[in-house]
This record gives structure tokens, sequence and C-alpha cells, in this order.
């Protein structure tokens, strides 16, 4: 599979994007109209539709993350999405709030397009799974859920890392083994920040 962004977003790339999603926090929290722009004006990647995810933390705690692992919008109005439910929606957090805006930190995480895992038998699948590098999104039924790679940070071990994920997707502990299991990964440039605001960087 494709290892990574290829070619990575440049740095005047990435600040634009953390630039759009500051601005587009603020505006949510404040309640006023988000961020406009012609997106004829950005630079040509990020009019690629992609995969992303946004991730709020405060003072190193999470604060809200969501995002969409199929590419659905192009790149920067996926940012604008992703961040205003983030902010406002994520079913475990209460809206942010406007004291919390100046010390909320944004991670902007752009993916691969998601490749589908062939396996035979539960290790099988352990064995092709690369922690640190591989995103996954397990899909059991009717039911899916999805960790970036930076969750291997906190669960480094292959079987905890799929168990604790079939929970997330509300399924049992072991139902990632059933042979119905469908598995895809990914792979993510991700990069966090303050950022400039949209116009800064040079486009």
């Amino acid at each position: 599979m494709s290892s990574s962004i290829d070619p990575p977003l440049n740095t005047d790339e990435q600040l634009l994007l953390l630039g759009l999603a500051r601005e587009t926090l603020q505006c949510t929290v404040s309640g006023v109209a988000g961020p406009t722009f012609e997106s004829c004006k950005l630079p040509p990647r990020l009019n690629v539709c992609r995969g992303c995810f946004v991730t709020l933390t405060l003072r190193g705690q999470l604060r809200g993350c969501i995002g969409n692992v199929e590419p659905r919008w192009p790149l920067w109005r996926a940012v604008i999405e992703n961040t205003r439910v983030a902010a406002t929606e994520d079913a475990r957090f209460p809206p942010v709030a406007p004291e919390e805006l100046d010390t909320i930190e944004i991670e902007i995480s752009v993916l691969t397009p998601p490749e589908l895992v062939r396996f035979a038998s539960p290790q099988e699948l352990l064995d092709q799974l690369e922690p640190g590098r591989d995103g996954v999104l397990l899909s059991l039924g009717g039911r899916r859920a999805t960790y970036l790679p930076q969750v291997w940070e906190k669960l480094p071990d292959k079987t905890r890392f799929l168990s604790q994920l079939a929970l997330k997707a509300g399924a049992g502990p072991d139902d990632w083994r059933r042979r119905d299991a469908i598995v895809h990964r990914y792979r993510v440039l991700h990069f966090a920040g303050g950022g400039c605001s949209v116009g800064e960087g040079e486009v």
C-alpha cells in the first residue's frame, strides 16, 4: 500500500489548513458565519478529495475528534466540516466553550485511500498490521469503527488494539476474529498547531 501522502503536503499547505481549522473553530463556537473564500485560489492538492480527521485536544486531553475515512469532500472542505462537527457534535463531549478557544490545539490527519486487507485467519490479519503506521477501519455487519495510527501509542499490542476497536464499533472484544469481519488500512500525514489565518500562507 502507499506508505504516506505522496508527495506530502508542504509547510505552507499545512499551515493554511491549520489556519482554516482554527478560523472555523472560532467562528463555530462564537456562533458567527464560517470562513469563505474561492477554492480556485487554493493550492491544487487542497482541492483533491481525501479522507480527513480533525482532532481537538485541551491540555493534552482529547476534546473532540471527527472525520471521514473515505474521500467525501475536497480536503479544504473536509477540514471545515470535520472541525465544526468535532467542536459541537462529538457525542463524547459537550460543545467547545468560548473560554476554551485559546488553549485548544488542533491536529489534522490527511488519509491515504483505505485498502482492503485480505486474511484467512486472525493471525494472518495481525501479521499484516504495522503498529504506528497503519490506521485501521473495522466493519462488522452494519457496525464499523476506526483508529488513526496515532492510537498505537496508547495501544501498542495488536490484539488489544483490535479488541478495543471492536468495542468502539459496539461489538464484543473478540468479534474482530469473526469470519465476516472486514478490515481496511490506511496511512496518514498528521500535523498540529495554531496555524495562520486563511490567506496568510502562500497560495
